[in-house]
């Protein structure tokens, strides 16, 4: 049950008012103060956890001294992301000495994120394969599992088919396009350990995926990310996911922590105001936690 907040570039732009990446140094404080609040929202409800594990997804640039104190609590999944933040392809965070940084933290996992869709321009595609299964090889060899998240947009033949329905997208045309995605990294040897997808609205879409996750001796699990999406739909999600074989949690971000953020951060940001903010952060994710039921 994993809390996310590997957030950089959009973590700075939506909540601190960052331009182009590029905090000041009272806005990089600020982000990474916001990044210890939300871990001791996760630090409360894990106390509280009835079935599962609690789970972190934080990075190193502003999230190191959360990384830090989540190594010296072995209860508690730590992934790490090792791409860059706001790429349209997939590009390594720390170029060339990405695998050191790794090496480094000793996570239970390594997070890429990546946007695909069957239809993208086959040579970036193609690139994008070959730099993901370099990446898959490296993470094998020093024993770091694999965190795959993978993000299918529409492209604009595909929208127009469903009639702009971004709905109708998700229902209907999303879970196949999923796997051959998933399909496209086996045949090029990416074998991540966990598949993060967006959650699907039938419980026959989720089973295509799962059976893909699997295919050819594959071994995969796969856990549900949140997309920002509103609660009644992860709910919905969740509630679908964990009837599923294969489908083992979720990975929640801002759908948990962001309104909690905002408004401590417009608050007089004393005590009062962060333990009021760590404990709706809590309560959140225990109210996605209980909708796991598998």
């Amino acid at each position: 049950m994993i809390m996310a907040m590997d957030h950089r570039d959009s973590f700075g732009k939506t909540l601190f008012g960052v331009v182009n990446d590029q905090p000041d140094a009272k806005q990089g404080a600020a982000m990474r103060s916001a990044k210890q609040l939300i871990f001791e929202g996760l630090r409360a409800a894990a106390e509280r956890l009835t079935i599962g594990r609690a789970g972190l997804l934080v990075d190193e640039q502003y999230g190191r001294a959360v990384i830090d104190s989540v190594a010296r609590r072995t209860s508690v999944v730590l992934a790490v992301p090792v791409e860059a933040s706001g790429h349209e392809w997939f590009t390594l965070a720390f170029g060339d000495e990405w695998l050191e940084h790794v090496e480094r933290i000793r996570p239970d996992y390594a997070k890429v994120l990546v946007r695909d869709n069957p239809d993208f321009d086959a040579d970036s595609r193609r690139k994008q394969l070959s730099d993901l299964a370099v990446v898959s090889d490296g993470l094998r060899k020093i024993g770091v599992p694999m965190l795959y998240e993978l993000l299918v947009p529409a492209t604009p033949a595909q929208l127009g088919s469903v009639g702009g329905d971004t709905d109708r997208y998700d229902r209907d045309l999303r879970p196949a396009l999923v796997a051959r995605v998933i399909a496209d990294n086996q045949i090029h040897e990416v074998r991540p350990a966990l598949w993060k997808v967006e959650g699907f609205d039938t419980v026959e879409g989720a089973r295509q995926v799962a059976e893909q996750a699997v295919a050819g001796g594959h071994i995969a699990d796969l856990i549900v990310l949140g997309r920002d999406a509103p609660a009644d739909r992860l709910d919905r999600w969740i509630d679908i996911a964990c009837g599923v074989p294969g489908f083992v949690g979720f990975a929640i971000g801002r759908s948990i922590w962001e309104d909690p953020i905002r408004d401590y951060e417009a608050s007089d940001r004393g005590r009062q105001a962060a333990d009021e903010a760590r404990a709706r952060i809590a309560e959140r994710y225990l109210g996605f936690v209980e909708h796991w039921r598998p």
